[in-house]
């Protein structure tokens, strides 16, 4: 939902990076749109290519995600910003390509994140107890982060974000 809406209303030109994945697509979801949906030796033969910024199975779940390199490519040339939104992992593994991207932690009430879990039906209960313990242990590095917003209040969280690039672009323009 906040990605949804800062790609609409975000003060700053922003082109969200559709993921990869090995999973198969969920009732609704469209390839191209939620994610480009790769067969998991295609996905490999992608990674040995060297074409994802940042790839990783995530959540122990023997699911592969990651962003394709051509995704950021597409967001320059459309003269927008690359948005990103990626776990813990694979923002570090960004963040060695491009140190001086903005990046945000977004922060969850661990109740509130597993309820919605849950209130999706996707997921059993062992991989939800994988992903509320993979939370936790992301909120050890949230202090690698340049900024951090609390996920508590949607209209806050997003005018938050909405500032914090604003102020971003506005001090690369200086």
């Amino acid at each position: 939902t906040i990605v949804s809406r800062l790609i609409d209303d975000a003060p700053v030109r922003l082109r969200k990076c559709v993921s990869a994945t090995t999973r198969a697509p969920r009732r609704g979801e469209v390839d191209g749109d939620a994610y480009y949906f790769l067969t998991h030796d295609e996905f490999q033969r992608r990674r040995e290519a060297g074409e994802f910024v940042e790839c990783a199975e995530v959540f122990a779940s023997g699911y592969w995600y990651g962003t394709l390199n051509s995704e950021i490519q597409k967001a320059a040339r459309d003269g927008a910003w690359a948005f990103l939104e990626i776990d813990v992992q694979g923002a570090l593994r960004a963040l060695q390509t491009y140190p001086h991207a903005v990046n945000i932690f977004l922060r969850t009430p661990e109740q509130e994140y597993e309820r919605r879990l849950r209130n999706r039906g996707t997921e059993t209960e062992d991989l939800i107890r994988r992903r509320v313990q993979t939370a936790r242990e992301e909120l050890d590095s949230a202090d690698q982060y340049r900024f951090q917003v609390v996920n508590d209040d949607l209209d806050r969280a997003v005018a938050e974000i909405a500032h914090i690039l604003l102020t971003e672009e506005q001090q690369s323009d200086a």
